[in-house]
């Protein structure tokens, strides 16, 4: 062997510790990868389930010629978890009314919620807007429902919700949900419906199914 090659044997010597080093720690990474990938494959986790249960009408009003639109709901809203070992966590749920398209009251912030396994959790959050501006679209149409008595009110929640599999939580995934709440107005009764105490507010007992969106 020349002095040539002795040289450089040496040097390439001291390097094959280190790059040992880095091939088993991206093979440990990856290990990890692949087990956190193929349980998350073998649970699979199932979007949660929304119910509206009911909603309790305070306020429908428009101000003349119907540009302005004051409203006052609660609603009850039911969700559930239907995996048997999947945690969720809700972070972050604005939910807030449309109608025909377009959102009439501000967004109210529903509390930060974890969901164990099969677990249900209900808010009764209050939806409203004071004099909001209605689009002049909307105008004849939100006559023609005031004279009839009845409206039909999207209740949204928007948000983000994690999964939580044993130790494992995931990132942020949105959360949509769309509730349609077909509610009286302007004190009218329904075969639903009944008065809430000794105010004018009627509540009407829905228990309608959501599209949920994750």
């Amino acid at each position: 062997m020349t002095e040539k090659d002795c040289g450089h044997h040496h040097d390439e010597e001291p390097n094959n510790p280190l790059r040992r080093l880095i091939a088993a720690l991206i093979g440990f990474v990856i290990l990890i990868l692949f087990i956190i990938l193929l349980i998350w494959l073998i649970l699979r986790p199932t979007k949660p389930h929304f119910i509206l249960q009911d909603a309790t009408v305070y306020a429908f009003n428009t101000s003349a010629p119907f540009n302005f639109l004051t409203t006052n709901v609660q609603i009850t809203i039911a969700s559930r978890n239907p995996n048997g070992r999947i945690g969720i966590y809700y972070d972050k749920l604005d939910v807030y009314a449309t109608y025909r398209g377009q959102q009439v009251t501000l967004p109210t912030l529903l509390p930060q919620t974890y969901q164990g396994h099969k677990d249900v959790s209900i808010w009764s959050p209050f939806v409203y807007g004071n004099n909001v501006p209605i689009a002049p679209y909307l105008g004849s149409a939100i006559s023609q429902d005031l004279m009839v008595g009845t409206v039909l009110l999207n209740v949204k929640i928007d948000g983000r919700v994690k999964w939580k599999v044993g130790s494992f939580i995931s990132g942020k995934y949105h959360l949509y949900v769309n509730c349609p709440a077909y509610v009286g107005v302007g004190g009218k009764m329904m075969g639903n419906s009944v008065v809430v105490g000794k105010s004018s507010a009627i509540k009407y007992q829905l228990v309608q199914n959501c599209h949920v969106d994750v």
